[in-house]
């Protein structure tokens, strides 16, 4: 599972690192949308392969950092392939050719490369995702999006407080089964656990709003503690990945 972590320097100060964070976003979504324009085997090929490449090269990830964030993408794309493949419509075709017998399922020729185009397809998205997530400073994300691409700072920060917190969830449940065996009870699974999150979860969400109305949060203009600006390797990025994605859906048709 891809989640928030803390980027090591080599990270950081790596090319896709000192991206711009928006420019990576805006890349991600418009490589998204062009995965949602075809089931093609090449097009998420290239995609992934280049995705994974650029986050080992360009972003100085570790394979193995690399391996575990794509791994659960890769195995909810096999299901997703071998059911879309099992159960698709063209199976039911008396025309089409049949490649093989499943028990009672029939499996032709369209239905597998169906799948297996949807299939390809997830692992291409997770492949971005994960080149994204692992090269990019969540802090550095939001302060992007304030500076770069205008969002509301109370938005974008209250959106980073969200984010930072979710992490609290795990210790939070585990200070309540602590609670629950000093006074003698299960510490197990219990259904008042999710009352006492939820109430935890409002009192954290209270003291991070007070906390951003005491700094004045869109209150009018503010002075910035870490500026982020416009460089020539964004533009260098953002001509590679207009240049890789134009080029692989052509050849997916």
């Amino acid at each position: 599972m891809i989640v928030a972590r803390d980027l090591a320097g080599p990270q950081l100060d790596s090319p896709l690192g000192r991206t711009s964070p928006v420019l990576k976003l805006v890349i991600a979504v418009a490589w998204f949308v062009g995965l949602a324009t075809t089931i093609d085997w090449v097009p998420p090929l290239i995609i992934a392969a280049v995705a994974l490449g650029a986050a080992f090269t360009l972003g100085r990830v570790p394979p193995g950092d690399i391996a575990r964030a794509v791994a659960p993408v890769w195995l909810a794309a096999l299901g997703l392939a071998f059911f879309n493949t099992l159960f698709a419509a063209a199976n039911s075709d008396p025309a089409a050719a049949t490649i093989a017998q499943v028990g009672p399922f029939r499996v032709t020729a369209a239905a597998l490369a169906g799948g297996i185009g949807l299939g390809l397809r997830l692992i291409a998205i997770g492949a971005i995702g994960a080149a994204f997530v692992l090269t990019t400073d969540s802090t550095r994300l939001v302060d992007a999006l304030v500076q770069q691409a205008h969002v509301s700072p109370r938005f974008a920060y209250g959106a980073l407080a969200a984010y930072q917190a979710a992490p609290r969830f795990g210790e939070d449940l585990t200070t309540l089964r602590q609670a629950r065996r000093l006074r003698g009870l299960r510490g197990g699974w219990h259904p008042r656990l999710l009352v006492g999150l939820l109430v935890l979860a409002i009192r954290h969400g209270d003291r991070v709003a007070l906390a951003m109305d005491a700094r004045a949060f869109a209150s009018g203009p503010r002075t910035r503690y870490r500026e982020v600006r416009w460089r020539p390797l964004d533009l260098v990025v953002g001509v590679a990945a207009a240049v890789i994605i134009a080029p692989a859906l052509a050849l997916g048709g």
